[in-house]
């Protein structure tokens, strides 16, 4: 089959993609729109890719289409997509209610196709690396982990600068109205669930503790803390901010000591192991901690562009195996689902939800071949 992609959307993330792309051989862009006339021709100029007149024009080419919308235009782009009879890649989350992800993922399921969801870190070789661990029982019986996906003090940061490549502005009043739960958890969440499948309950709380952002509200929490208690895994804390200093470290506590890795938007960040020891009575984790490394190679690298060093084209490529091998798509289906609700959990805790069982479930994500 082909490998080709359209671009439904070409504001400050496509331009991560596009990166991707250059380092992932095979996929072609065949097609971009987006109803920003003047964004469109800027971008395809920047990349050199076509331009399609309308999303019909998009649709009418035999391709994935990876869907870089504004998250609140999710539900209804990937829905006429899907209904075109095209598999979609979304950016996070798959729609802004479950009930809108849940009914995407049953036009999907009754039309035969994928529907898969970013983020696609999961399948980067820092995650993969320490999920091997993990199996590898390297830090014995995992029993508690902490996540962090703290940003900063972002709206005083000077993000009025934040420019892709092609010269789009980074959007911040709809980051601010998304919110960085949405926009960020998925990063650890889809981590945790391919190495431990489903959520049994979420108990969270978010809220708003940054008032009078710029530009027009109303705004989502810009802090979400939140406790995962898995049906077969370790009871997980995960934070979510744009205003704690920065620290997007995982530590997962073992019965032999702590692995851990200090950057999530890294896919070759490094996963290290320090063992627990007892020093004159003291009981500490050795400050001597050994690095975690899997067999090379593992998959195409991205250089760090601002904040990142992550190959967006991961999931897409996925996709693109799934359907030639005919098999599930790791970042498909039930993982997708799941991810979202997770998420949408989170998001919405506020401060009197409690505890919230979760209604839909996946299974651990089969390792990536390089990574068995």
């Amino acid at each position: 089959m082909n490998r080709h992609v359209c671009l439904l959307g070409c504001g400050f993330v496509a331009d991560l993609y596009m990166r991707s792309l250059k380092a992932t051989p095979g996929i072609k862009v065949v097609g971009v729109f987006d109803t920003d006339r003047s964004r469109l021709q800027k971008f395809c100029n920047f990349w050199t890719v076509p331009a399609c007149t309308s999303l019909d024009d998009l649709l009418s080419h035999d391709a994935l289409v990876l869907n870089l919308t504004n998250p609140h235009a999710h539900f209804e782009t990937s829905k006429a997509c899907l209904e075109a009879g095209r598999h979609v890649y979304s950016e996070k989350p798959l729609a802004m209610t479950t009930k809108d992800a849940k009914a995407l993922f049953a036009l999907a399921h009754d039309k035969g196709l994928i529907l898969a969801s970013a983020p696609c870190s999961a399948l980067g070789e820092a995650a993969q690396t320490m999920g091997h661990a993990l199996k590898a029982g390297v830090a014995g019986t995992p029993r508690a982990i902490y996540a962090e996906l703290d940003d900063g003090f972002v709206p005083q940061a000077a993000y009025h600068k934040w420019m892709s490549e092609s010269g789009a502005p980074w959007p911040y009043e709809d980051e601010f109205r998304v919110g960085c739960t949405l926009e960020h958890a998925g990063y650890y969440i889809g981590w945790l669930i391919s190495w431990f499948g489903s959520v049994r309950t979420v108990v969270a709380a978010s809220a708003e503790t940054i008032p009078n952002k710029e530009g027009n509200g109303p705004f989502a929490p810009d802090l979400s803390v939140a406790t995962l208690f898995f049906e077969n895994g370790p009871v997980t804390r995960l934070t979510c901010s744009i205003v704690a200093p920065h620290d997007h470290q995982i530590r997962v506590v073992g019965d032999k000591g702590v692995l851990s890795c200090d950057a999530a938007w890294d896919n070759a960040a490094k996963v290290r192991f320090a063992k627990r020891i007892t020093l004159r009575r003291r009981l500490m984790e050795s400050p001597i901690r050994k690095r975690i490394k899997l067999r090379q190679p593992t998959h195409p690298k991205v250089k760090r562009w601002g904040a990142a060093a992550m190959n967006f084209m991961l999931g897409p490529g996925e996709v693109f195996d799934a359907l030639e091998q005919n098999r599930p798509c790791r970042v498909g289906g039930d993982f997708a689902l799941h991810m979202t609700e997770v998420t949408l959990a989170i998001q919405n805790a506020g401060e009197n939800s409690g505890s919230q069982p979760m209604t839909t479930t996946c299974t651990p994500m089969e390792p990536m071949p390089w990574a068995v």
